[in-house]
């Protein structure tokens, strides 16, 4: 029963991540990506935080707090994989640009395939996996879906608007399920943790990331900003996954550490939109 509901939640989490994605690419204007990958401070803040502080943040927080290995593994997975693919919907709430919202979730996307394998063989000891093995998975539910999105969009905007719907609906199905799914398979480990400070170095990680992108995000607007730290606040829990699912007889306790990303990622994102968010009459309210 229970390798029943793991394959379930893997076939949940495929159609999440793919869903978010897709369903990104069919409302993701081009021109307005374009306008924040212009942004060169903009694109050097990604770039840095996403892919050399936030790693860096948590290999640190590995080595000051007393982990277990599968629990560190899981963190240093979770640092490397900025940006959830419901951004947008906490970007929305703080009144962010939804352009430089496109173009972050873009260039992560593309930076990730290309970062993670060739960084978690070098960071993390005892994950055994190729290149390969950890790019196919996120080229199939990272960049393919929002790519497929955008050509539609490109193509027909009266197919994109006709689909939209649908995928957004079947995505938030996906997206309970994921929930659901992650207690019930991962509940007893989740459990486990107490005890282990693995919730609290997750803590640490997220209240770094977030509110320093916020105070450091130099030469940004505020409605950018915003879409730096809710971000770097989110993170591709696929993205985190996919080397773990690739090994058969991976420490179970290193999955349970990056599901536990998703509940202290989401009231981070709500924090930091609640703390930076621009007011909705505001002048910096998202244009794009």
């Amino acid at each position: 029963m229970m390798e029943t509901l793991t394959i379930v939640l893997k076939v949940s989490l495929v159609i999440f991540m793919a869903g978010n994605l897709l369903d990104m690419g069919l409302r993701l204007n081009p021109q307005n990506a374009l306008r924040g990958l212009r942004n060169w401070r903009f694109v050097a803040h990604v770039l840095l935080w996403g892919f050399v502080i936030g790693p860096a943040v948590a290999w640190g927080i590995t080595r000051v707090v007393p982990l277990a290995p599968p629990y560190a593994m899981g963190l240093l997975l979770l640092g490397m994989a900025p940006c959830a693919p419901f951004l947008p919907m906490f970007v929305l709430k703080a009144h962010g640009d939804l352009g430089y919202t496109g173009a972050f979730m873009l260039l992560t996307a593309v930076a990730t395939v290309l970062f993670m394998p060739l960084a978690v063989p070098l960071l993390i000891s005892g994950l055994t996996v190729t290149a390969w093995s950890i790019a196919k998975p996120l080229l199939i539910v990272v960049l393919l879906p929002l790519a497929v999105g955008m050509v539609i969009l490109r193509t027909s905007p009266a197919v994109a608007a006709r689909i939209q719907p649908f995928v957004k609906k079947v995505t938030q199905l996906a997206t309970l399920g994921v929930l659901v799914l992650c207690l019930v398979v991962y509940g007893k480990g989740l459990l486990g943790m107490a005890g282990s400070l693995a919730v609290i170095s997750q803590v640490v990680f997220f209240a770094i990331v977030t509110t320093f992108t916020w105070w450091l995000g130099f030469g940004l607007r505020p409605d950018q900003k915003i879409v730096l730290s809710a971000g770097m606040a989110t993170r591709n829990l696929g993205a985190a996954l996919a080397p773990l699912l690739s090994v058969a007889d991976m420490d179970q306790r290193a999955v349970v550490m990056v599901v536990m990303g998703l509940p202290v990622m989401a009231i981070f994102a709500m924090l930091s939109a609640r703390w930076f968010g621009l007011p909705a009459t505001s002048e910096e309210a998202p244009r794009g």
